[in-house]
């Protein structure tokens, strides 16, 4: 199994659709304004959060259970800056739409300018043959509320290759978060 570079990554998603949109290059700048960067980088690929949120919320003094998870726990929220209120955090979506190839998988890192922050995002790994948008999860770690900035980078993904594709995918098994569109909440 190999890491994959930025040649394989745009090969891969111009000829086999695995990001949409696809931007094939770094973005820092839109127009003349600053952006945490998004786009095709020397070996991945950093994804942007679109402008859909759920807050989590304690409004209702609901119990966190991924078994049988409460809705009420979250606040909806759709905006192009999203506060995260201190010690807490949210649930996101990507911009892109992912189509991993069966060969394949991708693992996520968060982005260095929000980790700085005490913001901490975790994905979990997009296995070979899952579709989707990636929900994202986004920890406030500070004190302090925090902001996050819709349709700029929030973490890179890496790829790596295997040397033969695995006896079951994703797709075979049946995934829950198979083709999940818009902020996922948990599933069992």
């Amino acid at each position: 199994m190999g890491l994959k570079n930025d040649r394989w990554i745009k090969e891969m998603a111009l000829k086999h659709g695995m990001i949409e949109p696809f931007e094939p290059k770094l973005i820092r700048k839109v127009e003349d304004r600053r952006v945490i960067s998004y786009g095709l980088s020397s070996y991945g690929y950093d994804i942007r959060v679109a402008d859909e949120f759920k807050i989590f919320t304690n409004a209702f003094s609901a119990i966190v259970d991924p078994k049988n998870f409460d809705t009420k726990s979250f606040v909806d929220f759709k905006g192009e800056e999203c506060i995260i209120p201190p010690n807490s955090f949210c649930l996101a979506r990507s911009v892109e739409y992912f189509r991993i190839p069966r060969s394949a998988m991708g693992i996520c890192i968060g982005k260095s300018t929000y980790a700085r922050c005490g913001i901490i995002v975790n994905i979990t790994p997009l296995e070979p043959e899952w579709e989707g948008h990636l929900t994202i999860e986004i920890s406030n770690t500070t004190p302090l509320p925090a902001k996050i900035y819709a349709f700029e980078g929030i973490a890179q993904l890496v790829f790596f290759e295997a040397d033969e594709e695995c006896s079951i995918s994703y797709k075979d098994r049946g995934g829950k978060y198979q083709a999940q569109r818009g902020v996922t909440p948990p599933k069992v």
